[in-house]
């Protein structure tokens, strides 16, 4: 019989013990209102999808108005999102899971749309590349110390809810990842200019955040970070440039850092002639800090390979997505029970509504691989929802 090592327990550096290494990463599904709110929907989903794993990570959150990207998003921005909040973090903990709340500000990556007739801001003036991207103002330095304010407030707010931690999004060239990107921030104060600068503003919000925890929290509280090892741009990040970061990171006490990949195996994007896995490089200089592994992985086989690689935890993004019984059919025994397809019957017991079917149905087209059966993949949207919701 087989013992896989992602069902062991762990205790983070805080004090926080997790029932196993199995983690729910953050997925957006666009299910809150339009001020953040969360709604029942949203919950009822939290609920079904936090089952068995040690750890769900929210679909990221707000810290102030000109950080939303996207609407139906999460807000952390006010003290009156704690109740909503507060409900989140009680759907999760009726499963013995824990809730990690991932903070975020989309800095570029939104639109004059999404934040009512403002401009998007970033690190400087530059527009990202990809079709119809305005371009931001650059944050002044006054601005750029609010925001690091923010997310300290927002973490506090974390704390009140009852979240067990923080997940800080420096990932998916959001905005702390454009502070620390050569192609978003081409300032030359103190917050970009050199390596070291350029890294200034994440590591100002990691000890904001910190702050927060040593003054406001009352219980062990979790601190992780979030990072893409590597941008296409030109000028752009390079994983020479994150191993330096991650190495700084390293030497923080951070609870955790988790890897945002597609693959748990890829390779760089960028130097095609090496064949190595950008997960063993960072491994290599992540040597005090646990690492969350996630990419495309489906099986029990395929999640003990990545533990057994080096990885701390092995998060399933997808694959609870079409599973959320994944660990228990894996501690019962029953693995060839798992789902690996999400089928047009299996919708409504998913807790998957017409607005989210509607976004995975887009993610699908644009090659997101969500794994739909071949009959709902072929199905169009109106039919699929006919047979589901009618």
């Amino acid at each position: 019989m087989v013992s896989y090592r992602f069902l062991n327990p762990y205790t983070f550096q805080s004090g926080v013990t997790v029932s196993n290494r199995v983690v729910v990463p953050p997925m957006t599904e666009s299910m809150s209102f339009s001020d953040g709110a969360v709604t029942t929907d949203e919950l009822h989903y939290f609920r079904i999808h936090s089952r068995g794993v040690g750890m769900y990570i929210t679909p990221v959150a707000n810290v102030n108005a000109l950080g939303k990207g996207f609407e139906g998003e999460l807000s952390v921005a006010d003290d009156h999102c704690i109740p909503d909040l507060a409900r989140v973090a009680q759907q999760i903990h009726a499963n013995g899971t824990k809730a990690v709340l991932q903070i975020f500000s989309a800095g570029r990556m939104t639109n004059s749309a999404i934040l009512r007739g403002q401009q998007p801001v970033s690190a400087s003036a530059v527009a990202a590349l990809r079709p119809d991207a305005e371009t931001p103002r650059a944050l002044t330095d006054a601005e750029v110390r609010a925001t690091i304010a923010d997310f300290g407030a927002a973490t506090r707010r974390a704390i009140k809810a009852g979240f067990d931690g923080v997940e800080l999004h420096g990932a998916n060239t959001y905005l702390l990842q454009q502070f620390f990107s050569p192609h978003s921030n081409r300032r030359t104060d103190d917050w970009g200019g050199t390596l070291e600068k350029r890294m200034a503003f994440p590591l100002a919000v990691i000890a904001a955040a910190q702050a927060a925890i040593h003054e406001d929290a009352q219980n062990p509280f979790l601190l992780g970070y979030r990072f893409s090892p590597e941008e296409i741009e030109k000028p752009g990040i390079r994983i020479e440039d994150t191993l330096q970061l991650l190495a700084k990171l390293d030497t923080l006490n951070l609870d955790y850092l988790h890897m945002s990949m597609g693959n748990a195996w890829r390779t760089s994007l960028n130097n095609h002639n090496d064949p190595e896995p950008l997960l063993n490089k960072v491994l290599v200089v992540t040597h005090q800090t646990p690492l969350i592994s996630v990419g495309g992985i489906e099986t029990p086989e395929q999640a003990d390979k990545v533990m057994a690689a080096g990885a701390t935890f092995v998060a399933l993004g997808r694959e609870n997505l079409r599973e959320p019984n994944w660990v228990q059919k894996v501690s019962n025994h029953t693995e060839t029970t798992i789902r690996y397809k999400l089928a047009v019957t299996d919708l409504e017991e998913l807790g998957i509504p017409e607005s989210f079917f509607r976004y995975l149905a887009n993610m699908e087209r644009h090659g997101a691989n969500i794994g739909f059966e071949p009959s709902l993949a072929k199905a169009s949207e109106d039919e699929a929802l006919n047979v589901i919701f009618n």
